[in-house]
């Protein structure tokens, strides 16, 4: 069996489903040795995800927060794949809806693939190639839906009353706001996970700088659907945002995904 949009997105579904059960009960958190909160969802739906991609394909090096967090990385080369099971932790403490399944595929460094799914909020996105994404409503634990189901996914031209900014709600920096005033923002919306960079792929918003803390798991996927929805995701600098970064521990620089907007050169 070899991975695809489709499949990916089946196991996206899947494991929202775990995770929306898990949601509807009064669930444990536990705290990971950096203090950040884990729960009984992230761990079942990593199992899940974990066991349907060595089962799609079986050379595939896999690096998953969880698994991280217990201290067991994967040797990897050119091709591995990156999975966040429950992106938003927080929002999914808090009751919030805005939390995402992550799957993504690198290649020589580059998101090629990736799913996100939003189960609270029936949203999947899905990249199938570095040139193809598409939206659609899906329920948790449904079936994929079908082409005639799906909407392609593009950013939009920026609209005359500005740029619309989207920031986390939980992370929102000061450099980050030096940042937006160096733009010409219409609008500051805000979103959790790694919605933030599929909203960008779907024309809802046209920029998003993240000049803080992230780990490659968290954007891989969501890189992978705004590239292919036709926006860029560079490092503050103009160069690229790339994946593999073992050297710094598998953390991201601080970043931008633009929409219709004029990169600066590297």
């Amino acid at each position: 069996m070899s991975l695809t949009g489709d499949l990916l997105a089946r196991i996206a579904l899947d494991a929202g489903h775990l995770i929306m059960q898990v949601y509807a009960t009064d669930f444990n958190v536990d705290r990971k040795d950096d203090s950040s909160p884990v729960t009984e969802a992230d761990e079942k739906a990593e199992a899940l995800i974990l066991a349907a991609l060595a089962d799609a394909d079986p050379e595939l090096p896999v690096i998953a927060e969880e698994s991280v967090a217990a201290g067991n990385i994967p040797e990897h080369g050119s091709r591995f794949a990156l999975v966040d099971p429950l992106d938003g932790t927080k929002e999914f403490i808090n009751k919030r809806g805005e939390f995402t399944v992550n799957i993504g595929i690198i290649e020589n460094g580059v998101p090629v693939m990736g799913v996100v799914y939003a189960p609270a909020l029936n949203r999947l996105f899905v990249a199938a190639s570095r040139f193809s994404a598409w939206q659609a409503s899906a329920e948790p634990g449904a079936y994929v839906p079908q082409e005639s189901e799906r909407s392609p996914l593009q950013i939009r031209r920026v609209p005359d009353a500005g740029l619309t900014a989207i920031a986390s709600k939980s992370h929102r920096s000061d450099e980050t706001n030096a940042f937006l005033e160096t733009q010409n923002i219409g609008e500051i919306i805000s979103a959790g996970s790694s919605l933030k960079f599929c909203l960008i792929a779907a024309g809802e918003a046209d920029l998003y700088p993240r000049l803080g803390r992230t780990m490659e798991w968290d954007t891989a996927a969501g890189q992978a659907i705004a590239e292919a929805a036709g926006a860029k995701v560079t490092e503050t600098d103009g160069t690229p945002l790339l994946y593999g970064k073992k050297a710094r521990g598998y953390d991201n620089p601080h970043f931008i995904v633009w929409g219709d907007v004029t990169v600066p050169s590297a």
